[in-house]
This record gives structure tokens, C-alpha cells and sequence, in this order.
């Protein structure tokens, strides 16, 4: 496929496995070159969630094929000011946790900028830090992430190319987007030291990495739009070498993957058709039905015409395509065993309360299957909410001369503990045991409210808890054997032959993606020998965070008024993430009125192609 238009080298894989693998094996062979050579090789390193993968598998490399890092040293990117090393926020401590504790590296040989520098020292320790990358011979291989705004390290919009490490002031969309790192975006400092642009184009070779949907649009713009200061990783378009890495979802609004019949003759297939047939109706503002012989030959579309004969044929072949969608309660399945993974103990309602209504109503044997316990989503006020609740419903069956009330001194004690704790608690410190399952309390029983709403009950809910998640932080442990092991379980008892598993990669900190990640293996375990029973039927699903584009959807589902509002009721019941979300990602809306607003879109794009109007749709893909 041409990349006439991308000013970056751009590889496109399909997951973020693949990505971290196919970086992590760059980094090595550099390693192992240079070891060979008996000569240094120094990396710039960069911290993230994208990165984690890529660290994992050179972890995995020095563990199982004997990589040693004894001949690198590594200049940090940059870190948050003022910043303790201690601290759970500190890319200090992000490095150690997760790469140079698991290998062999030299302990001084690493550079990290210091969150502990004084003001009044800042400056000179920058300058010292460029003089180390010089002294080591200069910077062989970059990692870079890339923020929402374009920045890369920490260079804001407005960097200059030929800024040096340096302290910054924080833009408020980088502050908004590792809010939920801090639980709460106040707690989020407002400033940082970073390496600068001219700094990171000194390196030899540069690897910036995307991965999810909500880092399509950025990608774009940094691949194909103009050099500009407000977006910093255009200045790498002037580096020689210089190589994105982004997954499909990151890689799908380049003009070579979401209009690639705009660059080169192509092969026409059904899914090519439907999308640039849609995309022609959106962009001439008509109904498929009315496209003209015209509308095509003026927007590079002539060859599809020419395969089918006529605009006709190919307006009534997508037509039809995108109607034969459509699947109403009667046309759903009836009376099968269907399990619905949700990752947190929301997103069944948040992203499939109106299939999951339909199902019901069909008579499907329906459980979900709540993956985590969503606790550090809760905060703690609501905490206090429900132990002020309880105390004050033991002293109530007290005073009413009721024996033994519902604990008791263990009630006042446990209440104690908790707000002595939560009294002396930092921002973003670990919860106690108890406060962690307390928040996991609330959120099971706001999960079985909700599903209540859609005609189950708390018998249909199962609440895994599985392992990975139980960190009591917002960076996970990896997907384990331990929580396969408990998604087998739960397959083998079941026997489903429909699962509903969240395919929305855009969560901000990765927990949709691991659960997806647990499922595929289990399904794998479970499912994979040919004496195995018949495999599950999969849908997919998306809507917390983004809806499937109709033109990937398999299943489109209306819903009328009455059951989008039964759907927003569900939502409701989730009273902890309701008003102020712990983790509102890139949206500030509430969760109900992305909901209400991306339903409701869903429907109107339909009503605008020419097809039937609908009040509101969800959409899925069956795999």
C-alpha cells in the first residue's frame, strides 16, 4: 500500500504484543551487535503504559536467551518535579519496577532526571545531564511514547527545535490525562524536567511508539501533517531515522489504511467497498442511494464503478450490506448459554445494556462475569459514606434494644481503622486491605443493582476478582496463569455457547485489553483440541470509551427510547462512578451521556446514509 504521504517510516502491526516484540528485538540485536564489538551502547528510554511491553519482553530476552545489559547505560526521558524516588508516581521508580531491577544492568550506569532537584539547581543539573549523554558518546537509540497533544518527553506545544533538558510547565491535557494516575488531577505536579527536542534528535535512531484508538488522530497528524510547534513529534519528520510503531488501532486514520483508494490503484474487496462507499456518502453529504456516476469519478472512485458496471449496483450492494446488519430482538439468538465478560464491574451496562435487555427478554441463559473488582475506581469518600451507614445502623438497633446488633465492636473498630487511615492517606498511596475491600464491596453491589435494571439478578453475576488486578494500584501485573486459570474455570462450568468480551482498546490504563487478553488464552486452553466441545461464538463489544465504526460492526442493535433509558437507569445505579469519574480518560463527559450521545450517533449516521432511523444503536463484531 503507498505511504506517499507519511513524512515518518511508519510499520503497522497488528497488536501490542506485536509491537513490543518487534521493538524489543531492535534494541537487542543493537545490544548484541555492540556487545560483540565489545563496544557501549547507550538507549534512551522513555516510561508509559506502551512501553511496559517492550520491557517485558527485553526482561524476557536477558531471562531466556541470556541478553545482558552489562555494556548498556540508559538516559531517562524525563520525570515528573518536584518528585520523590519513592514515590509510587516516579518514572524513578517506574524504571526500576519494571526493567532495571530484572536484568543485569549497572546501577550506575543509569540516568534518570531527579524529581528531588532544588529550584535554585535545576538548571545546572540539566545542563550536567546533556553533558553525561555526551560523555557517553551520545544517545544510540530513543524510545519514545507520544502524548495526546503531540508532545514527546515532556515537550509541550510550543517547544522549540532546539530546546535542551530543561524543566517545563506542565500543559492542563497532559495534567488531565495522568489525572487518574494521581486520583485527581490536583494532585498531578505542574511541573517537569524532560530531555529536549534538539536532545532526543541528537540520537542516532529514534523508535516512537502508539498503540489504541485514541492515538489515531495524533499518529496522523504527526505522519502526515506539516512541522509545527504545537505538535512536537512533527519535528521528528526532520530526523533520518526515525521509525513509528503503532498497532491497527493507532495506525487506522493514515491515509493509506482508512482511504488508500486516495493514494494507489487497489484491490477491491467487500470490506474496501463498504468503507469507501460510506466514506464517499459522508463526504458528498448524500444517502448511498443517491450517489451519482459523478460523485465517484470526482473522489478517485471510478475503478469500482467500473468493477460492478454502474453507481447503481454498487450503492444497492452496500446498501444492503450495511442494512443486512441490522438485527432487532426477533432476529437475536434465543434459549443459548451466553456468558458477558466485563472487565470492570460497569461495562456490561456502560457498553451492552441494550443487547443485554434483549437477550434477557429472548430467554438466553444469561451470567456475567465481572473480571475485576474495579476498586481503585471508587474513592474515598464514598468509602466513609458506607462505614458512617453502618455505624450509625449499629447504633440504631442498639438504642432499639436489639442483642447483637450486625457487629458491633467490630463495626466501630473496623470503622476506626479505616478513617485512620484514610486521615493520614497520601494521594495516590495504596489502600489497606480493608478500604480495598470495602471498594470492591460497593462495586459488586452497584454491579447487581444494575443488572437488576435489565431483568436479572444477583444469581447471574459472578465476580472474579482475578489476580492481575490486585495490585491495589493503577498499573497491573501481567496477565498470569492464575487469571486464565479462573476464566477456564468458569468456561468449563458454563459451556457457553455465546461470550460477549470487550474489544475496546482505548481504556486508558490497559485493564480492557488484559481481560481480553486472559479470555483468548482461556478460550485457547479450553477450546483449542479438536475433542474439545464446539467453541463459543465471540462478540465484541466497545462503547465505554468508543463505539465500533458501522462499516466493522457485524451486529448493529437498535434500541428504541424506552430502552435506552432503561440502559441509562443501569448506569445510574453505579453511583461511584457517577458525577466524578476516578478515570474519565480522554472524555469528561459522564459515562450515561457518552452513552446517550454515541448510541444515539450510532442511529443518526445510519439515518444520514439513507437507511432506516432509529432512535438509538449499539454495535458489535462477531469474531
Amino acid at each position: 500500500m503507498s505511504t506517499s504521504r507519511e513524512r515518518i517510516p511508519t510499520v503497522v502491526v497488528a497488536t501490542h504484543d506485536d509491537l513490543a516484540r518487534e521493538v524489543a528485538g531492535r534494541i537487542a540485536a543493537l545490544i548484541r551487535h555492540r556487545a560483540a564489538e565489545q563496544r557501549p551502547v547507550v538507549l534512551g528510554l522513555a516510561t508509559g503504559s506502551t512501553p511496559i511491553g517492550v520491557y517485558r519482553e527485553l526482561i524476557r530476552l536477558h531471562r531466556e536467551e541470556g541478553l545482558s545489559f552489562r555494556n548498556v547505560t540508559t538516559f531517562n526521558l524525563d520525570e515528573y518535579w518536584p518528585m520523590a524516588k519513592s514515590s509510587i508516581h516516579s518514572y524513578h521508580r517506574f524504571m526500576w519496577e519494571n526493567l532495571f531491577s530484572h536484568v543485569d544492568i549497572d546501577p550506575a550506569q543509569v540516568h534518570i532526571p531527579d524529581g528531588g532537584w532544588s529550584r535554585d539547581e535545576i538548571e545546572a543539573k540539566c545542563q550536567a545531564y546533556e553533558a553525561a549523554i555526551v560523555a557517553a558518546g551520545g544517545i544510540d537509540f530513543q524510545l519514545l511514547g507520544i502524548g495526546k497533544t503531540g508532545h514527546i518527553g515532556f515537550n509541550e506545544p510550543g517547544s522549540g527545535e532546539t530546546s535542551r533538558t530543561r524543566s517545563i510547565h506542565l500543559d492542563s491535557v497532559t495534567r488531565r490525562d495522568a489525572a487518574a494516575d494521581f486520583f485527581g488531577e490536583a494532585n498531578v505536579p505542574r511541573e517537569a524536567i524532560t530531555m529536549g527536542i534538539a536532545t532526543i534528535l541528537g540520537a542516532r535512531e529514534i523508535a516512537i511508539l502508539a498503540t489504541g484508538e485514541h492515538k489515531a488522530g495524533i499518529v496522523r497528524r504527526s505522519v502526515e501533517g506539516e512541522i509545527d510547534r504545537a505538535v512536537a513529534a512533527t519535528f521528528l519528520q526532520r530526523h533520518a531515522n526515525t521509525t513509528f510503531y503503532v498497532d491497527d488501532a493507532a495506525g487506522a486514520e493514515l491515509t493509506r489504511i482508512a482511504t488508500p483508494w486516495l493514494l494507489d490503484e487497489i484491490t477491491w474487496t467487500p470490506a474496501l467497498e463498504l468503507r469507501a462507499v460510506t466514506w464517499l456518502a459522508r463526504t458528498t453529504k448524500k444517502a448511498i442511494l443517491k450517489l451519482t456516476e459523478r460523485d465517484y469519478a470526482e473522489h478517485h472512485l471510478n475503478s469500482l464503478v467500473a468493477k460492478h458496471g454502474s453507481p447503481g449496483a454498487v450503492n444497492g450492494l452496500v446498501f444492503n450490506a450495511l442494512g443486512a446488519k441490522i438485527r432487532g430482538t426477533s432476529t437475536l439468538p434465543r434459549g443459548k448459554r451466553v456468558i458477558c465478560f466485563s472487565p470492570h464491574p460497569d461495562d456490561d451496562v456502560i457498553s451492552m445494556g441494550g443487547i443485554l435487555r434483549k437477550f434477557v427478554e429472548n430467554d438466553n441463559q444469561m451470567t456475567v462475569a465481572y473480571m475485576t473488582s474495579g476498586n481503585i475506581a471508587v474513592f474515598d469518600h464514598d468509602v466513609r459514606r458506607y462505614m458512617d451507614f453502618l455505624e450509625r445502623l449499629e447504633s440504631e438497633r442498639i438504642g432499639d434494644g436489639h442483642s447483637g446488633g450486625i457487629g458491633g465492636a467490630s463495626v466501630t473498630a473496623l470503622a476506626q481503622k479505616v478513617d485512620a487511615f484514610l486521615d493520614a492517606k497520601r494521594a495516590g498511596e495504596v489502600d489497606i486491605p480493608e478500604v480495598q475491600d470495602l471498594k470492591r464491596i460497593i462495586r459488586e453491589s452497584e454491579a447487581v443493582s444494575g443488572i437488576e435494571v435489565m431483568g436479572l439478578s444477583r444469581d447471574h453475576a459472578r465476580f472474579l476478582n482475578l489476580p492481575f488486578y490486585q495490585t491495589g494500584k493503577v498499573r497491573k501485573d501481567p496477565i498470569g496463569p492464575a487469571d486464565v486459570a479462573i476464566v477456564a474455570a468458569l468456561l468449563r462450568e458454563l459451556k457457553p455457547e455465546i461470550v460477549f468480551v470487550a474489544g475496546d482498546l482505548s481504556d486508558p490504563h490497559g485493564t480492557h485489553r488484559m481481560c481480553k487478553e486472559a479470555i483468548d488464552a482461556a478460550l485457547a486452553e479450553v477450546y483449542g483440541a479438536s475433542t474439545a466441545p464446539p467453541r463459543p461464538e465471540v462478540w465484541l463489544y466497545r462503547g465505554a470509551w468508543q463505539e465500533w465504526p458501522i462499516t466493522e460492526a457485524t451486529v448493529l442493535c437498535p434500541m428504541s427510547q424506552e430502552e435506552l433509558s432503561l440502559k441509562i437507569q443501569a448506569i445510574f445505579k453505579h453511583q461511584s462512578q457517577k458525577d466524578s469519574m476516578p478515570f474519565p480518560g480522554q472524555d469528561e463527559r459522564e459515562f450515561w451521556q457518552r452513552v446517550e450521545q454515541r448510541n444515539k450517533g450510532t442511529a443518526a449516521e445510519l439515518d444520514q446514509l439513507g437507511l432506516a432511523e432509529y432512535f438509538a444503536m449499539e454495535a458489535y463484531v462477531i469474531v
